[in-house]
């Protein structure tokens, strides 16, 4: 399921074919985010500055979920490569920050948060390396609001290597592995704090770092 869930409220469940990634909500097959560039402030003095990494919020699908949009993922990857990693939901992308900010903003963003359904629209396909192919999430109040207030509390805003011919066969191909899968429901209620570094296309330097459970405390 390769998704903040972005403006397009995608659910990432990502493939990736080279630079190409799918999200199965995406559910990236690719189940990706939109993203927009982060401006951050020059440091005066750079001999001070504290180190930063590249981190993502991902938003779950439960254990009762995941084995089927794995075996979609893998299903895709067998047809046209790329790296494995955990179908999710981008709540918030690529967004660089110390360690320690960025353990301290997904504790405080999912302080109260209370667990809230996801449902599949389709199948689809985006045009950047980490939105190729993607299911696509109805952008229901709960979902919006769910990505809006974790983005306000990391100050973040939403916003490929495939050709459009095999895009278009990779969602086909999706479509024939899982019949069904447009109108999957389930319960996202768990948000994990990744390190992504985007310059890795391989993603084998990506690390889960924290999961936060959305109990409403």
């Amino acid at each position: 399921m390769s998704l903040p869930i972005n403006e397009n409220n995608i659910f990432q469940y990502q493939y990736m074919h080279q630079a190409s990634s799918i999200y199965v909500p995406s559910l990236s097959l690719t189940f990706s985010a939109s993203l927009k560039t982060t401006k951050y402030m020059a440091n005066p003095n750079p001999t001070t500055q504290p180190k930063t990494e590249v981190y993502s919020v991902w938003a779950l699908p439960p254990e009762s979920v995941r084995p089927r949009l794995k075996s979609l993922m893998s299903g895709l990857r067998a047809e046209y490569d790329g790296p494995e990693f955990e179908p999710h939901i981008t709540v918030v992308g690529a967004i660089r920050l110390t360690p320690e900010s960025a353990l301290e903003m997904i504790r405080s963003a999912t302080s109260g948060l209370r667990p809230y359904k996801a449902k599949v629209a389709s199948v689809s396909r985006g045009t950047f390396f980490y939105q190729c192919v993607y299911l696509l999430i109805e952008p229901t109040k709960e979902v919006v609001e769910a990505s809006a207030h974790c983005c306000g509390h990391f100050g973040y805003q939403s916003s490929t290597y495939l050709t459009d011919e095999e895009k278009d066969k990779a969602v086909k191909k999706a479509e024939e592995l899982d019949k069904e899968i447009g109108g999957l429901e389930f319960e996202i209620s768990e948000f994990a704090l990744y390190k992504t570094d985007t310059e890795d296309k391989s993603l084998k330097s990506w690390e889960k770092i924290e999961v936060c459970h959305l109990d409403g405390k």
